[in-house]
C-alpha cells in the first residue's frame, strides 16, 4: 500500500520538480553565458531592441533591489529566509492537488534556488534584463531582472489563477 502511495505522490511531484529543475538550469544557464561566454561586465550594456537592453546588475537586496545591504550577516540572513521559503513551498507542492498550483510552486522553487546560488557564489543576484521606454525625452525603466524572476513571478501569477479562478477542489464527503 505504502509503495502505491509514494508512487502517486511522486507522479504528482513531478511536474512541479521537472519545473523547478528545468527553471534552476536556464537560470544558471543565462547567467553563466552572459559572465563567462558573453562577457556583459566588460561590454556594458548591450541594446537588444529599442525597448529591451542586457545589463549587468548585481543585486544585494531582494525583490526589485528593496533592502540593500552587502554586510555578511545580511546575506546570511537573506539566504537562511530564503533557505526557510523554499522547504515551506517544497512542503505546499507535496501537498498540491491540482496541477498548475505543483507547476507554479516548482517554477517559484526553481527561480528562488537559482537566485541563492548567485548570492552565494557572488554575494549578490545577477540581473540582467531591463525593459525601458522614452515618453518625451523622459526615459522609463523597470527593474533590471533575470530568468529566476520571471519564474518566480509566473509561478505567482499562476497560484494566484488557480486560487481563484481553477477548478474547486473536490469536497471530502
Amino acid at each position: 500500500m505504502e509503495g502505491a502511495r509514494g508512487g502517486r505522490l511522486s507522479s504528482r511531484l513531478r511536474p512541479g520538480i521537472i519545473a523547478a529543475i528545468v527553471t534552476l538550469l536556464l537560470d544558471q544557464a543565462s547567467k553563466f553565458w552572459l559572465l563567462r561566454v558573453f562577457d556583459i561586465a566588460h561590454r556594458g550594456a548591450v541594446k537588444i531592441t529599442p525597448f529591451f537592453d542586457l545589463v549587468l546588475a548585481w543585486n544585494i537586496g531582494i525583490s526589485f533591489g528593496w533592502f540593500q545591504s552587502d554586510s555578511p550577516a545580511a546575506q546570511i540572513a537573506l539566504m537562511a529566509v530564503k533557505a526557510v521559503a523554499v522547504v515551506v513551498l517544497a512542503i505546499w507542492m507535496a501537498r498540491s492537488r491540482s496541477l498548475l498550483a505543483t507547476v507554479a510552486l516548482g517554477l517559484i522553487i526553481g527561480g528562488a534556488i537559482g537566485n541563492a546560488i548567485d548570492r552565494f557564489v557572488y554575494g549578490a543576484v545577477v540581473d540582467f534584463a531591463l525593459f525601458h521606454i522614452e515618453v518625451s525625452g523622459h526615459t522609463f525603466n523597470w527593474y533590471v531582472f533575470n530568468l529566476a524572476d520571471v519564474a518566480i513571478v509566473a509561478g505567482v501569477m499562476a497560484l494566484l489563477y488557480d486560487s481563484f479562478l481553477g477548478v474547486p477542489a473536490a469536497k471530502a464527503p
